[in-house]
């Protein structure tokens, strides 16, 4: 189904990965015991958190549409975007970031236990973003790595919405995590413009597949390995039981099968949209993961 261009420059596809503003929560609920449901003023102030990051990241997305429409209609898929295309205007769309980074704002002074924290990690997170958009993005490796700090800083603003410390094991995963998916985005934007690359996105030119494969090995058993050390942390087993380290094998499954999409079957292009449902044996991981989760939190070991 095709988006009404205002809608569509929003990206909100985009916005799946603001579930990581809601993994404070998910454990925290476990700790606080009972009823997850009645626990209604951590649930609200984490929904506006999240709400706050989806219009955050969509006022960057039509920033960086715009300051790259040019390139994109070289793109064989970015063409299609609003901007790109000429369905929306450079004014309308920056009048529309505008408000999204207004609301935004707003939205996240509400959502702290703290007056102002999560609000700072917002617009700390706008500002990481914008800067890349203008600059970081052309810096080879440093691109990836505000990717990787911008799924930091989701997962911090939720920590401070909840009122609670979030495990350094956690934290260490999630950046790994983000570093994974970040770089297997540039594998499939290699294999997907090949000797156009560098004329859509500089910096691929410095990028190899090789060097690609390497990295994202490297990182999904980084990210496996600190899952696993977080399930088994001393704190997290007091907390929370012993009960996480059975969901460690869905940890396992769910990125070799993102692994397996990158390198033999051009996926990866778009983590978004294997998350929300482009791979179905993924997407069941996932969500067999989230429930199982949910079993051992609330019902016990």
């Amino acid at each position: 189904m095709t988006l009404p261009p205002l809608i569509a420059t929003l990206r909100p596809h985009q916005w799946v990965k603001n579930v990581f503003v809601g993994a404070a929560l998910l454990f925290t609920l476990g700790e606080l015991g009972g009823d997850p449901l009645s626990h209604t003023a951590e649930i609200t102030r984490v929904a506006l958190a999240v709400a706050a990051f989806c219009l955050a990241s969509s006022s960057i997305y039509i920033i960086n549409d715009v300051l790259d429409a040019e390139s994109d209609r070289k793109h064989p898929e970015k063409c299609k975007r609003p901007i790109a295309s000429g369905a929306l205007s450079v004014s309308k769309a920056l009048v529309l970031s505008l408000i999204c980074i207004g609301s935004s704002a707003w939205l996240a002074s509400q959502a702290g236990t703290e007056e102002g924290s999560v609000l700072f990690v917002v617009l700390g997170y706008a500002l990481l973003n914008l800067l890349y958009s203008l600059r970081l993005k052309h810096i080879v490796l440093v691109d990836v790595f505000c990717i990787a700090a911008g799924f930091l800083l989701r997962v911090v603003a939720g920590a401070y919405a909840v009122g609670r410390p979030i495990s350094e094991w956690l934290v260490i995963c999630t950046f790994f995590l983000a570093l994974f998916l970040a770089l297997c985005k540039r594998h499939a934007e290699l294999e997907l413009l090949g000797d156009d690359s560098s004329s859509h996105r500089r910096n691929l030119r410095e990028y190899s597949i090789g060097f690609l494969n390497q990295s994202t090995a490297i990182l999904a058993a980084c990210s496996v390995l600190t899952y696993a050390m977080y399930t088994m942390d001393a704190g997290t087993v007091e907390r929370l039981g012993s009960g996480l380290i059975y969901t460690v094998p869905f940890v396992v499954f769910g990125i070799f099968r993102y692994l397996l999409l990158v390198q033999t079957r051009g996926g990866g292009g778009s983590p978004s949209k294997v998350l929300l449902g482009g791979d179905a044996a993924f997407a069941l991981n996932g969500i067999l993961w989230f429930l199982t989760t949910c079993g051992i939190l609330f019902l016990g070991d």
